[in-house]
């Protein structure tokens, strides 16, 4: 049973200090969709999403009223789509993108994940046709979201698709320049994918995975970073016992809710992510819990370390409170979708390559960054090549979304909106590494990845 004070205290965090459950996301299995037919096998996903997550919405929307936990999305993951198309004799793939689209339209959710493909070794005919459909994919859907994986420490990295998938964001920028390149803010490029991950825009339904399984991520920086307060002036050892106390009950929440989603939609449980993921709203920044912990700004010398900290705690605080932890689990450093990190960017305290530095100890990578429109597809898969690199040798989950703001060049603002944010133009280094790109082959992996 919870004490009146526990409650009260929750309560206090979900009205003042931000919390929410980031998303309940539904990952499906298409593998049973294939066909020789792009138009049949696109008929089969759509009736089979539709079929299966009829009720996630209103599920998650009765959630939020009897327990007054706000549900931020309700969101849906499937088998990467490289796998069930490859059996088309059509090479593109844009029509399952629209099927998908309209799936997700018709049930009702913010994204649907899983235009992906697979490609950390090498490349098969169906993986390529997939990425050669991604930026019609994603200019002509609108909740339609895709991912790649191209590196991985068993494997090393696959510099032929890093090459091409630097031509792709860039022809993905072009086919959404109306909107500065927005296609590529549904795009993310992966080293070490997990497929358990709720969040997008890098979700899809592993192989390993049930035919569908419930799986939350949960969120939490406004607590967090209010928890903090309390302990100004404190030695490291108190700020790390504070957020792991916080992060657990931050996580028991979104195990209630994982449990309950389950067992209302008759769907096992899979994971509970438990990630910080922050918001454009003020109070909601992971950039502001660094600043808490006594750097005056983020992305000054010490910014690093304070990440590490924070990102320990958060897993050892959450693993305690969750049945099956999994997804990315640690906290996000998006950009644009962080107010603290929007303003330490436009005060140039931020830079790319300190963001890089920062994501050898978060979550995940480089997220959510406007460049200049007119960057290089080989300086992109440069900075593609540098953060998977990142992920091989430290045996850890990295990724790029990166979005070439077509139309603009350093220190405009682009304008993404709702969670999204807006993001301040960081430049790139000016000299070129084509001829670095050109090479192509594989990167072998790291000695540390011969454990068998």
């Amino acid at each position: 049973m919870h004490s009146q004070k526990e409650i009260l205290s929750t309560i206090d965090m979900i009205d003042h200090q931000h919390l929410d459950v980031r998303t309940i996301t539904m990952g499906i299995s298409l593998l049973d969709c294939a066909s020789d037919s792009v138009e049949v096998t696109a008929k089969k996903i759509y009736e089979k999403i539709t079929r299966l997550a009829k009720d996630l919405v209103k599920t998650g929307e009765d959630i939020e009223k009897e327990f007054g936990i706000p549900i931020v999305n309700k969101r849906i993951s499937v088998t990467p789509i490289a796998l069930v198309a490859a059996a088309c004799k059509e090479t593109d793939y844009t029509p399952i993108a629209v099927a998908l689209d309209e799936a997700a339209k018709k049930c009702g959710v913010n994204f649907i994940g899983g235009f992906s493909a697979l490609v950390h070794k090498g490349m098969t005919k169906a993986d390529e046709n997939l990425i050669n459909s991604i930026p019609s994919a994603l200019a002509s859907t609108e909740r339609v979201c895709s991912s790649v994986s191209v590196a991985s420490t068993k494997a090393g990295i696959n510099m032929d698709a890093v090459a091409l998938m630097g031509k792709i964001i860039k022809k993905t920028a072009d086919m959404t320049g109306e909107a500065h390149g927005f296609g590529c803010a549904k795009l993310v490029v992966f080293a070490n994918a997990v497929e358990d991950n709720p969040f997008m825009a890098g979700a899809f339904h592993g192989v390993g995975e049930a035919e569908c399984v419930i799986n939350v991520g949960v969120s939490g920086p406004g607590v967090v970073y209010h928890a903090l307060q309390k302990c100004k002036g404190k030695p490291f050892d108190v700020v790390a016992e504070t957020i792991k106390r916080t992060a657990f009950k931050i996580t028991r929440m979104g195990q209630l809710v994982a449990s309950e989603a389950s067992r209302r939609l008759g769907v096992p449980s899979g994971i509970v992510d438990l990630s910080l993921a922050p918001t454009p709203e003020k109070g909601d920044s992971v950039a502001r819990i660094l600043e808490e912990m006594g750097l005056e700004c983020c992305g000054t010398h010490g910014t690093t370390a304070a990440l590490a900290l924070l990102n320990d705690a958060v897993k050892k605080g959450g693993v305690m409170a969750s049945n099956h932890v999994g997804g990315l689990s640690g906290a996000f450093i998006p950009v644009s979708e962080d107010e603290g990190m929007i303003e330490a960017a436009l005060k140039n305290s931020l830079t790319l390559d300190k963001l890089e530095a920062m994501t050898c100890v978060c979550s995940v990578g480089l997220d959510m960054i406007a460049v200049p429109g007119d960057t290089s597809a080989s300086t992109l898969s440069a900075i593609i090549a540098d953060e998977a690199a990142i992920g091989v040798v430290n045996t850890k989950t990295t990724a790029v979304r990166i979005i070439p703001a077509v139309g603009k060049s350093v220190g405009e603002m682009v304008e993404f909106g709702g969670l999204l944010g807006s993001a301040p133009v960081m430049p790139v280094h000016g000299f070129s590494s084509e001829n670095f790109i050109l090479r192509g082959g594989r990167i072998p992996a790291p000695m540390h990845s011969l454990k068998n």
